[in-house]
């Protein structure tokens, strides 16, 4: 109904000006956008001044005038010929219709028609001198205005001007998807919640689109191009999903947010947005290449800052990942978790730099056939002067995400080899081992790096010996084989660790420097009970033989299982039943008992 009422647009005797106006609206982006709280704060302000029922930020298009914010009215939109709004864009002037049954063009208006009698309006310049509108409001009745309401309603119209020119001079869109952006976001949130009752619960909803490790590998193949399509195509699946009344905020890369105020089920909403997804009509292009999901987190108003919730989506979001229908809700047990893992990598930085919080610790390794100890590993023990002892097992994965892995690292290698240099001055030919990541091998200079620290250190090369796992290896091969053949060539060892757990490619060990491989305790724990498992410990020293390889099997805890694996013809052994983990002076003691041949070692061995 509303489009029959739109009449044909109207000549104007400045043509070129009308096109050049228009351009500038369109390129504004506002025309056919949702509401926002920026602009409904003013218009409420302007009815509640003027003690008039309707007020109105009122955009004059090519045949309409479209309310971007109103107050009193229901329609979104008006024919542009006749309406006073339309005379104060072309007059770029403030209109005053005492009433509108006595003006010559707008007797016969459709506000007229209507009932509405009074109006005033300022115009709505940009800095280039177009009008796009106006801040108009309206009334029932005639009446006048003074000077001061003039005034007054200037001074409002060039609030939504500068509300206009903060969405773009200060980015308040994003330029992809057309969308008030997370700054524009932050400012609608804080206007939610000061419009709304203390302590009224809602929703914040994020949907993200990709991992960033799913977007890196897609753009890296498609090109960027694939992002602005799959943006585009979001943006239209939201339009027809949460209806156009909706304002959506662009508020990450791939990551779009919503407000669900209080009267709407939250059930009913997961439950809505986990069958949108399941309908695979999110992204055409990119839904076989990347994992959409919705993060849900509730709200209290005036208890939360909107940078928590935001926070809050995307940690919900990252965690609907691993559920079924891809709908997570924010879950304050996980954040304490997630803040815990922050907070530890921020404070291993500083404990690198200090000498009272790192030490390194050391497990024998145990030649079968001799019983000698012929080497040990080395690991990274952490005691925080707040938390006490944080488990390798949870501080380690943390910092091997991040650029600090390199810097511990450097860390661990120096302690090594520090120690390293004193058993040989003590006359113990023994192989220190050092685990590596795979962002070590990613650095260029890591393998002269390593070679300059034996030198420095003044030990035999051979005496070194660095771990890395199959997955580290395989995630660059080129690169990663690379280094690690610099290193083999300067005499230092190298052993795969936690082998069987990776790809297990075969491909790779053909052209791997490696000296050892170290079968994952995985598999040693559980070859005895189960007989499968003993079959793959067997093949893989078998393999590993005749590949020329030493083989270590790390978790042993009893003496049946190394009667077994020496049956098997492995060649060493480290695990609890000879000694766990020891600090550098038990370390010490231990070699002393055990270079004296005492009972108890031997009989683990006999």
């Amino acid at each position: 109904m509303l489009r029959e009422l739109i009449a044909p647009s109207t000549s104007h005797a400045n043509a070129p000006h009308e096109l050049r106006r228009l351009q500038a609206l369109r390129e504004l982006q506002l025309l056919d956008t949702p509401p926002a709280d920026a602009f409904d704060r003013i218009t409420r302000m302007a009815a509640r001044l003027f003690d008039l029922p309707v007020a109105a930020v009122s955009l004059t298009d090519s045949d309409r005038q479209w309310f971007k914010s109103r107050v009193g009215v229901e329609h979104t939109q008006i024919p542009r010929f006749p309406t006073p709004c339309s005379l104060v864009t072309d007059a770029s002037d403030v209109l005053v219709v005492e009433d509108m049954l006595l003006h010559p063009k707008l007797a016969t208006s459709l506000l007229a028609n209507n009932g509405v009698r009074f109006y005033a309006g300022a115009p709505l310049i940009t800095r280039d001198g177009y009008c796009l509108g106006a801040m108009c409001v309206l009334g029932n009745e005639p009446r006048t205005v003074d000077s001061d309401e003039i005034a007054m309603l200037k001074d409002m119209a060039a609030m939504v001007m500068a509300q206009i020119e903060l969405q773009h001079a200060l980015g308040r869109l994003d330029s992809l998807s057309g969308l008030p952006n997370r700054t524009q976001f932050i400012e609608d949130f804080d206007d939610f919640c000061e419009d709304r009752p203390v302590g009224t619960r809602h929703l914040a909803v994020i949907l993200n689109l990709a991992t960033p490790e799913q977007l890196d590998t897609a753009v890296r193949v498609l090109g960027i191009a694939y992002l602005d399509e799959i943006l585009s195509e979001a943006v239209t699946w939201l339009r027809r999903h949460l209806g156009e009344d909706r304002q959506i905020y662009h508020v990450g890369p791939t990551q779009f947010a919503w407000i669900v105020q209080s009267d709407h089920d939250e059930e009913f909403i997961l439950g809505r947005m986990s069958r949108a997804l399941s309908d695979h009509a999110l992204s055409g292009s990119g839904r076989f290449v990347t994992t959409a999901t919705f993060g849900v987190a509730p709200f209290f108003t005036g208890q939360t800052a909107c940078l928590d919730v935001l926070r809050w989506c995307h940690t919900a979001a990252r965690s609907a990942i691993d559920i079924a229908g891809r709908v997570a809700v924010f879950d304050p047990q996980n954040d304490l978790l997630y803040q815990r893992r922050f907070t530890l990598l921020g404070e291993f930085g500083a404990a690198l730099e200090r000498d009272d919080q790192l030490h390194l610790v050391f497990q024998p390794r145990i030649d079968l056939a001799s019983g000698a100890c012929v080497g040990a590993e080395a690991l990274l023990r952490w005691n925080h002067p707040t938390l006490g002892a944080v488990p390798p097992g949870e501080f380690i994965p943390v910092i091997e995400q991040t650029s600090v892995v390199r810097a511990a690292t450097v860390w661990v290698l120096d302690a090594a080899l520090t120690e390293l240099a004193a058993w040989e001055r003590a006359g113990l030919a023994l192989t220190m081992s050092v685990n590596v990541s795979s962002a070590n091998l990613m650095e260029s200079d890591f393998a002269e790096r390593v070679i300059a620290a034996v030198v420095r250190h003044g030990v035999p090369p051979e005496r070194l010996e660095l771990e890395i796992t199959e997955s580290a290896v395989l995630e660059n091969q080129t690169q990663a084989t690379a280094v690690l053949s610099a290193i083999a060539d300067a005499g230092i060892k190298l052993a795969i660790d936690d082998f069987g757990t990776g790809y297990s490619s075969l491909s790779y060990l053909q052209n791997l420097p490696a000296d050892v491989v170290k079968i994952d305790q995985s598999f040693i724990r559980n070859m005895l009970p189960d007989p499968r498992t003993e079959v793959l410990v067997a093949t893989m020293i078998r393999m590993s033989h005749a590949l020329g390889y030493r083989v270590v099997a790390e978790g042993v805890e009893t003496a049946d299982v190394v009667a077994r694996l020496r049956e098997l013809a492995c060649d060493e052994v480290q695990g609890y039943l000879f000694a766990r983990p020891m600090p550098r002076d038990v370390f010490a003691t231990w070699m002393e008992h055990h270079l004296a041949g005492s009972a108890e070692a031997q009989a683990k061995l006999s």
